[in-house]
Order: structure tokens, then sequence, then C-alpha cells
């Protein structure tokens, strides 16, 4: 059984980290402009998808565990990519029914292959989720399978892909809460009332429109992963000169 939601709860000023997809460096700089503006204590949101496609995947995941285990006032949320990562190594799955394009986990699109090296596994050996099972540390797979699927205060609502306007947040399925796409990305209107911030769909970085925000700036394609802040005066970018207001964009169409 999946994990759900984390609860409803208020903050005067709250950190989102988007998709990081194993780039170690990157979140350590990320993590280091939130300490500089926010505190060693800055509650900070981690989107999901830790894993594929940066060359560090593992370092990632033991650094999210590490935090965690010193007491970091982190929310840490699943991604699809995660998931995809957990069933890989658990069951020998490489396949996803939402990916409709039929690549596989392994494809060199997905990033999978990234992934089993930065555990020592060669990812073209023809029982590699044998030797990923042995070489993969069941710490990081239980971690990555009890996270939450979404978080929410009193204004935000933090989620991996997105929701399916119009349900209720206990009647959303885990496969749109870590996949959705159309239907979401392309809703015209508010969802219950609040920000969704989200990752999932890349972008060349960050973007607000009026009703969510989409923090995955590519870092999975070597683009920088910038986070964000939201406190009772706006939401802002962390970039290497300090914060930068995000300003709401016209919503973009999204033909897939």
């Amino acid at each position: 059984m999946w994990p759900r939601g984390a609860g409803v709860i208020e903050v005067n000023m709250i950190y989102a980290i988007g998709d990081i997809h194993g780039q170690l460096d990157m979140l350590e700089t990320a993590l280091s402009r939130i300490e500089q503006d926010g505190g060693a204590d800055a509650h900070v949101v981690f989107l999901g998808d830790y894993v594929d496609r940066g060359p560090d995947s593992r370092g990632v995941v033991q650094a999210l565990i590490d935090g965690l285990a010193a007491g970091r006032n982190w929310t840490v949320l699943r991604g699809n990519h995660d998931r995809m990562f957990c069933r890989f190594v658990t069951d020998g799955i490489e396949h996803d029914n939402r990916i409709s394009s039929g690549k596989g986990w392994l494809h060199p699109a997905l990033g999978g292959r990234e992934t089993l090296m930065s555990y020592g596994v060669d990812p073209d050996a023809p029982d590699a989720s044998i030797k990923a099972r042995a070489a993969v540390p069941a710490e990081h797979l239980a971690f990555l399978a009890s996270r939450d699927l979404w978080f929410e205060t009193e204004a935000l609502l933090f989620v991996h892909a997105g929701i399916l306007p119009g349900v209720a947040m206990e009647d959303q399925t885990e496969d749109d809460l870590i996949w959705i796409r159309p239907g979401f990305l392309d809703h015209p209107g508010p969802f219950h009332e609040k920000l969704v911030v989200h990752g999932h769909t890349a972008l060349d970085r960050p973007e607000r429109y009026a009703h969510r925000i989409d923090l995955d700036g590519g870092a999975g394609y070597g683009r920088p992963l910038i986070p964000a802040v939201f406190d009772q005066t706006g939401v802002y970018l962390l970039t290497k000169a300090g914060r930068e207001p995000m300003d709401i964009l016209a919503m973009p169409s999204w033909p897939n």
C-alpha cells in the first residue's frame, strides 16, 4: 500500500525543489541557497523524481535519507521515476502503462541506465534487475516507497505531476498524481482554490501560471535546479543573484 497525502498545515514560509534526477551537485547548490535565504531549519518540499538521467541518483537518495535522519525539516514526495526505479529493482518491471510510446525504464530517454550505473550495476547485463536487487540498499527502496504523494498547506498544494481537476484529493489516483499531463496542464481554472506546485513536465526554467507553478526546470537534462520560496509577500525563485519574483504567465498550449 503506497502512502497518500501528508495532511494540511499552515506555514509562513516554505521552499520547494523540483525534479532532481540524479544531480547531486545541483541539489547541494539549491540547498545552500535555501539555507542562506531561510536558515538551516527552513521547511523544504521536494517534488519527486530523485533518480534517473543524472550521474548520481544513489547520492541524491542517500542525501535525502541523511537529511531527514539529521532532523531536517523536509517533506519528500515521490515521482514517477522513483516508482519506476523501485518496480524494476523489486519486481523486474521495465514498462509503465502510462508511457504510450512503449519505452521502458532502461530506454536512454528515461534515464534508468544512469541510475543503475550509479549503484555499480551494468544496465546491459541480461540479469540487470537481479544484480540491482543485490546492489541497491534496501533502505533506499523502502525510503522511496514510503514517500507521500502530495502535501498541502492552507494555500498551496504540492504534488509531483499534478491532479485531475474536480476530483477530491482522497479520490485522486496514484497514476494521475505522478504522471498526469493532459487534463491538468491545459486546465484553465483553479484547483481546489489552491496554487498547485508541481514538477514532472520539464521546461527551460521554472514558470508560474495563474493556478499552478511548474518547478521542473530540466535539471535532468543539465539545466539548473532552481528552488522556489513562498512567503506572505509572494513567490520567488532563488537564483545565484538572490530572490527573483515569479511573474504570472499566460497558460501555454500543451499538444500532448
